[in-house]
Parts: C-alpha cells; sequence; structure tokens
C-alpha cells in the first residue's frame, strides 16, 4: 500500500509550488516550513539535484484534536507535501494521513487522519 497521494501536473515548477502552497491553503492547511532540496544539497554537499521542496503543511484545527487524543503525535507533525520535477512534469506528493496514523495505533486519531487524506486528496485534484 501507498504511503502518499500523488498527482502529476504539468507548468513551471516554481508555478506549481505556488499552485500547491494555495491549494493547501484552501482546505486550511499553512505551510509551516518550505526546505528546498535542491539549494540545500548544492550547499551543504556540492550536490546536483532535480527542483525538489519539500513543504510542511499543518492544519491547526486537526493538529489541535490530534494532539488532545495523543500528545506525543507531534512527533508526526507537519504533515509533508513534496512537490519536485519528474521526466518533464512537476509531481505533487503529500503523506498519506492515514498511514501515517496507523503507527500510532490509537482508534481516536482515525478520523482527524481520514478528514486530513480527504482534504489532501482534494488540495491535489484542484492543481
Amino acid at each position: 500500500m501507498s504511503y502518499t497521494l500523488n498527482e502529476r501536473v504539468e507548468g513551471e515548477f516554481d508555478d506549481v509550488v505556488a499552485e500547491t502552497v494555495d491549494a493547501l491553503e484552501a482546505e486550511g492547511f499553512g505551510v509551516l516550513c518550505d526546505v528546498d532540496v535542491r539549494e540545500t544539497l548544492t550547499e551543504k554537499l556540492g550536490e546536483e539535484f532535480r527542483n525538489y521542496r519539500i513543504l510542511g503543511a499543518c492544519n491547526p484545527g486537526l493538529a489541535h484534536e490530534g494532539l488532545e487524543a495523543e500528545i506525543e503525535l507531534g512527533a508526526l507533525l507537519p504533515c509533508n507535501v513534496v512537490v519536485y520535477e519528474d521526466d518533464g512534469d512537476v509531481v505533487v506528493s503529500a503523506v498519506d494521513p492515514v498511514q501515517l496514523l496507523d503507527v500510532v495505533d490509537d482508534p481516536a486519531v482515525d478520523p482527524i487522519g481520514e478528514d486530513a487524506r480527504e482534504r489532501f486528496e482534494r488540495a491535489l485534484a484542484g492543481l
């Protein structure tokens, strides 16, 4: 079973990143961090890499519910969404919150993961 939700998108990389941020915001997620992997690998290792960004997305309401149910859930937050180049297209890939929360083994967080998954699916489908 896959641990990500994926959408292949045509367009310029930076435009797709901006569209992804907008789509996440429309579903109630804020982007808490934005890691430019290409820049980091070049700077730290002198290695060339494709355009690749990791967006740390968080929906405050869902995060609050999850932390109330399971205080150590913060170790799994924020949910990562990656945007990268692949064979002329851009791929947007979000962690599947249902799969991620399986490691918690607490039924109280299951509805939160399902809600987050539905929001990610809508955000990706709109790209």
